[in-house]
């Protein structure tokens, strides 16, 4: 921990989110690769607190869930929602009561919010020696934010107004609360058994701390955030779709900073838990989701999904999908490929147009370029596979594994019916359907012996088109002879 690191950060997540209309609780809803609680904690635990705690309320099951599903996150349950004070003390009840150092209050629904930004209202709240630290923000417009009145000698905040409440002066006002805190949290904990329910929602205000710290003589400073964007809140999908691009924005510029080019960032889509390095290119229309991870010199796109897949350096994914795979050093995907999830592409592999491939690992220099599916297979090194192979996995019942050996030769058409293994350095004929084990350096034919049944469309097709056309052919044929 720092030196400004807070002892706790409460986060608020009990709300329903009615204005979501949604069967979906709305901090779950999910923008960049995070729900909107998932963004607030990640921001949280860049301030390395000692203590973390979400404040769950609606759905409480299914949002303690969602957030054990990764880091296992401490959770307090409110049982009513009784305002946003009365949430804060069932947070710190489960941090066993008053807590000694700064106690840091977020809302669960406000994604944009940085670590950087909280960072810098703990730095001010220590710096100031304040009882209360609010984050604000100017922004263009105050309508409707409460306005943050400052002392105009020292800088203090002497109140907070709501729009409703506020005169012509104070409206005038840019500077908004945010509804995020920093609390000297032994102040804290004493101020929330004095906040009283005799307002017209009958709810414990966390506000209403703000007030009884001033007046008991203590110090109410405010620090600004950088960008006010960062406090937005989300209460509807057409606010957590400009969040999004908002989000997706700062992603591609902290990528492009970090030396990838981004060809058209305007259609280019990117989740904050992707990682990259330099010199990998993105190309229009493509979506970098989950934990995917680009190599340097890789290239993606364009018009490509790529989730949860690690693209080797010089790697080239074209017009194609990809789903928890692994795409080696120099391979070449598409156009029009599909990896789906387990699978793993070797060095200077490819899987080209129309392929699917699923649970398989493909070897160094193997190629599949055309029109196949290969699931649930191992092949080895420098094989080729013929355009419109089928690895015949699946018997109805069980999947079955096809094992083909390095410096193979398959022909096209070709049926591996699981489970079967083909050794090194066979070559197997076109149209095969291939159902024994074939030992290295053999030539397997598995097709029956063609047979050429002359004059059967005249006699059973007579008058057709292809009756006609037959009898051109052999009156032409026999006027050159």
């Amino acid at each position: 921990m720092s030196a400004t690191s807070p002892a706790a950060v409460v986060v608020l997540a009990a709300g329903e989110g009615t204005r979501m209309k949604s069967k979906t609780p709305k901090v779950l809803h999910e923008i960049s690769g995070r729900s909107l609680v998932g963004h607030v904690v990640a921001a949280a635990r860049e301030l390395d607190p000692q203590h973390l705690v979400v404040v769950v309320g609606h759905a409480s099951e299914q949002v303690t869930a969602h957030l054990n599903a990764g880091d296992a996150v401490r959770t307090a349950f409110q049982a009513e929602q009784n305002g946003t004070g009365h949430a804060v003390r069932m947070g710190l009840e489960e941090l066993g009561g008053n807590v000694e150092g700064t106690v840091i209050v977020v809302c669960g629904d406000t994604p944009l919010l940085s670590g950087e930004t909280l960072g810098a209202l703990a730095a001010t709240h220590a710096a100031d020696a304040n009882a209360v630290t609010v984050l604000s923000a100017e922004v263009p417009d105050s309508t409707g934010y409460g306005r943050i009145v400052r002392d105009s000698a020292t800088g203090a905040v002497t109140e907070i107004v709501e729009h409703k409440d506020a005169t012509d002066e104070q409206r005038a006002i840019r500077e908004i609360n945010s509804g995020v805190f920093a609390f000297d949290g032994r102040l804290l904990g004493d101020a929330l058994g004095k906040v009283r329910t005799d307002n017209s929602q009958g709810e414990e205000y966390l506000t209403d701390v703000l007030s009884i710290l001033r007046e008991a003589g203590h110090r109410v400073g405010a620090s600004v955030a950088g960008d006010h964007r960062e406090i937005l809140g989300i209460n509807n999908r057409l606010q957590l779709a400009q969040a999004r691009r908002l989000l997706n924005e700062r992603l591609l510029e902290r990528a492009m900073l970090a030396g990838v080019t981004v060809v058209d960032p305007a259609s280019t889509l990117i989740d904050a838990t992707v990682t990259y390095e330099r010199d990998a290119v993105v190309h229009p229309g493509t979506q970098l989701l989950g934990t995917t991870h680009l190599a340097e010199d890789s290239e993606v796109g364009p018009n490509s999904r790529i989730e949860n897949t690690a693209v080797g350096a010089g790697a080239r994914v074209d017009n194609s999908v990809t789903h928890s795979a692994e795409i080696g050093a120099g391979a070449l995907v598409g156009p029009y490929a599909y990896l789906r999830p387990g699978t793993r592409l070797g060095t200077k592999a490819k899987a080209g147009t129309y392929v699917e491939m699923k649970n398989a690992t493909i070897g160094e220099g193997t190629k599949v370029p055309h029109l196949s599916y290969v699931g649930d297979a191992t092949i080895g090194d420098h094989t080729n596979i013929g355009a419109a192979s089928v690895f015949v996995n699946y018997d109805g019942v069980a999947k079955h594994h096809t094992t083909i050996g390095s410096h193979c030769r398959t022909g096209s058409d070709n049926m591996f019916v699981a489970p079967v293994t083909v050794g090194d350095g066979v070559y197997t004929a076109a149209g095969s359907v291939i159902t024994k084990d074939v030992p290295a350096g053999s030539l397997a034919v598995a097709r029956g012996q063609q047979r050429n049944i002359e004059g059967w469309v005249a006699r059973k097709r007579p008058g057709s088109a292809a009756a006609q056309a037959a009898q051109a052919s052999s009156q032409e044929t026999d006027g050159q002879s």
